[in-house]
């Protein structure tokens, strides 16, 4: 290659310190080392990157173009080089997460800044998946992480997990849907007659898991629990929504409520992460998703 970095790196500090002789000074050099850097460079490219028929030696539109050029070529090699010497540390070069949709995406990204803010350069991959899917992203190795994982982890091992808050569910449907003007507690034999709005299981090689429908309920299916709420808002089923997505449109009156003979218990949410990984991203968000202020946002603040 006839482009050396270490000749870019050489006409980008004499563009920017005005002079060879400031340009040897900030690399610490010897003038006449700088002075032979540019004339090889212009040897190998066959041509002028200066004009020196002035007092002063300025860029030619070659040496422009090559310095607009070659300077994002610096950047990328600077960036390439710190990173490197971040994993050698322990920090990963990614971290790919995967958030469960009965959370509260929005208030993670204020951990994302935090993790900014710890100095954590780590590229951030958020992916979003459906009940079971949190469990199948980390068992097949798509993710290093995994937020929100409901109820228990997959058979088999080979992963560590904590909770991390649960989630309070609501029965609710229009108020225009037929079952909000009958008497109540509802028998769940009732709410079975009526078709349910449920969110596919995003796992690809798990068994899909179900939540809150009753067997023989005809269904509706959607891909992410806010679809689930704009069809129930729309009179189009019947179905269980987390607390914090149902609350403001109960406040609004456009959900009702549903008393059942039958309550639904909470559901329990997991972090989990493979047992052998000791990346230092990995680490400080396992630490920092171990706050209860932080866990009481993503399961119960309010959506934007």
């Amino acid at each position: 290659m006839r482009i050396s970095l270490d000749a870019l790196i050489v006409l980008d500090t004499i563009d920017r310190k005005g002079s060879f002789a400031a340009a040897a000074t900030e690399l610490h050099r010897v003038p006449s080392a700088i002075t032979y850097a540019i004339q090889k460079l212009e040897q190998d490219l066959d041509l002028l990157i200066f004009d020196r028929s002035g007092h002063r030696a300025r860029l030619t539109p070659a040496g422009q173009e090559l310095l607009r050029e070659g300077r994002p070529l610096i950047e990328a090699a600077t960036a390439l080089e710190a990173r490197v010497k971040r994993v050698a540390t322990g920090w990963e070069p990614e971290l790919r997460i995967a958030v469960g949709d009965l959370l509260n995406f929005h208030a993670l990204l204020d951990s994302v800044a935090a993790f900014d803010r710890s100095g954590g350069e780590t590229r951030l991959r958020f992916s979003h998946e459906a009940y079971g899917g949190v469990w199948d992203a980390l068992h097949t190795g798509r993710v290093d992480l995994a937020i929100g994982a409901p109820g228990e982890m997959p058979s088999g091992g080979g992963f560590r997990s904590q909770p991390c808050g649960s989630i309070d569910f609501l029965l609710v449907v229009a108020p225009h849907h037929p079952l909000a003007s009958e008497p109540q507690p509802l028998t769940l034999e009732r709410v079975r007659s009526f078709r349910a709005v449920v969110v596919s299981d995003s796992s690809r090689s798990l068994a899909p898991r179900t939540s809150g429908l009753l067997t023989g309920q005809p269904t509706l299916t959607v891909a992410t629990q806010q679809d689930k709420l704009a069809a129930q808002l729309a009179g189009l089923g019947v179905g269980y929504i987390p607390r914090r997505l149902a609350a403001p449109h109960l406040a609004a009156g456009s959900l009702v409520e549903l008393q059942t003979d039958e309550p639904r218990d909470s559901v329990q949410l997991y972090l989990a992460w493979p047992a052998k990984a000791r990346g230092n991203a990995l680490r400080w968000f396992i630490d920092h998703l171990g706050n209860p202020a932080v866990i009481d946002r993503l399961c119960n603040g309010s959506p934007p």
